[in-house]
C-alpha cells in the first residue's frame, strides 16, 4: 500500500512539473505541441517495440524475420495547430500504427488525452482507461507500461540535467495549481527555481513540491541546484520566503538576497479598487524606478499623501521592507 500511494505521488508529481512550467498562454502552447509531438513518438516508438516483440537494439531480434526500417515524417493538425512526427516503419510492412493510422492527418482531441494521462490518479488501471481512451481500441498492459515509462524516463532526464556554474539572478517562488488526487481535486504549492543565465535568457532550473517552506526545505532545494552544478548566484530574488535567508547563506554563501518588487506591487494593489488601480501603479512605479534612494523616499512621501486616507496599508507595506 506504501509503495503504492509513493507511485502515485511521484506520477502526480509530473503534472505538476509540466503545467508549472509555464508562465503565459504562449509558453504553454509551446510546451504543449512539444508535448504532444515526444509522446506521440515515443508512443509510436512503443507500438513498433511491441509489433516487433523486442525493444530497439535488443539481440533477441535477431533473425526474428522483421525489424524497423526507419522513419518517415508527417504532419498530424490538433486543436493547438500542426506537429511535425516521425513515424516507425518495419521491413515487412505489416506495422499498423494504431493512435496515428497510416495516411491519417488529423488528430481531434489529443491534446487533452494527453493532459489526461497525466492528471488522472495514475494507478495501473488509470493508466490503462487513459491509454483505452487515447487508443480508442484496447491495448496491452505490456504496451501501457512501454508507452508510459518511455515518457516518465523524459521528465526524469530533466529534472536531473547538469545546470551551469553562473546564474546572475535567481527567482524562487511557488504557484498553487489544481491537480487530481485519489478522486478529488485538491490544491498543491509548486515550488520553482527560475533562473537567468549569462546569455540573459530564463531558464527554469527545477520545481519542487513540499507542505511546508522552511529552511530545511529550501536547503534541499539549494543543495539541490549545487549538485547539479550550480556554483554561484549573484542575486536571488525571493517573496519574502521563511528560511530562504538562512538556507541560501550555508549554500551559497556570497549571494544577495532582494525582495521581489513584482510581489510588492502585487500585493499592495490587493487593497485597491479597479478604478483606482492604474494611477496607483503608476505613482508605484516612480518609487521603484527612482535614480537614488532620496528620490525614492520622495516619491514614497507623495504617494502616502495621495493615498493614506483611502488605502493606508499600501505605504505602510513599503516603510516596512523600505531595506
Amino acid at each position: 500500500m506504501v509503495r503504492k500511494k509513493q507511485e502515485v505521488s511521484r506520477r502526480e508529481t509530473l503534472l505538476n512539473e509540466l503545467a508549472s512550467e509555464c508562465e503565459s498562454p504562449e509558453e504553454f502552447m509551446d510546451l504543449l505541441r512539444d508535448l504532444k509531438k515526444s509522446l506521440l513518438e515515443k508512443a509510436l516508438d512503443a507500438e513498433m517495440d511491441h509489433h516487433l516483440g523486442y525493444r530497439k537494439h535488443e539481440t533477441s531480434g535477431r533473425g526474428s524475420g522483421n525489424s524497423r526500417n526507419g522513419k518517415s515524417r508527417k504532419t498530424v493538425q490538433g486543436e493547438f495547430g500542426k506537429t511535425e512526427i516521425e513515424t516507425p516503419r518495419d521491413r515487412n510492412g505489416t506495422f499498423e500504427p494504431k493512435l496515428v493510422a497510416k495516411h491519417q492527418r488529423r488528430f481531434p482531441g489529443f491534446d487533452q488525452k494527453i493532459i489526461a494521462l497525466f492528471a488522472k490518479g495514475m494507478t495501473t488501471r488509470d493508466i490503462a482507461d487513459a491509454m483505452q481512451e487515447l487508443y480508442e481500441v484496447e491495448v496491452s498492459h505490456d504496451l501501457i507500461s512501454q508507452v508510459t515509462e518511455s515518457v516518465q524516463s523524459e521528465v526524469v532526464a530533466w529534472r536531473s540535467r547538469p545546470l551551469e556554474e553562473v546564474y546572475p539572478v535567481l527567482f524562487m517562488d511557488g504557484l498553487v495549481v489544481s491537480i487530481r488526487s485519489e478522486g478529488k481535486i485538491v490544491k498543491h504549492t509548486i515550488y520553482l527555481a527560475l533562473a537567468i543565465n549569462l546569455e540573459g535568457k530564463k531558464e527554469l532550473l527545477g520545481l519542487w513540491i513540499s507542505k511546508t517552506e522552511g529552511a530545511k526545505f529550501w536547503l534541499s532545494v539549494l543543495t539541490d541546484l549545487k549538485n547539479r552544478g550550480v556554483n554561484d548566484i549573484f542575486i536571488a530574488c525571493v517573496d519574502g520566503l521563511t528560511g530562504f535567508p538562512d538556507a541560501i547563506q550555508s549554500v551559497f554563501p556570497r549571494t544577495q538576497v532582494q525582495l521581489c518588487i513584482v510581489h510588492l506591487v502585487r500585493n499592495s494593489l490587493n487593497f485597491v479598487s479597479y478604478k483606482d488601480r492604474k494611477e496607483i501603479a503608476k505613482q508605484l512605479k516612480a518609487v521603484y524606478r527612482a535614480p537614488t534612494l532620496e528620490a525614492a523616499e520622495d516619491a514614497l512621501d507623495e504617494f502616502a499623501q495621495s493615498w493614506d486616507d483611502k488605502y493606508p496599508m499600501i505605504s505602510k507595506s513599503w516603510r516596512n521592507h523600505w531595506p
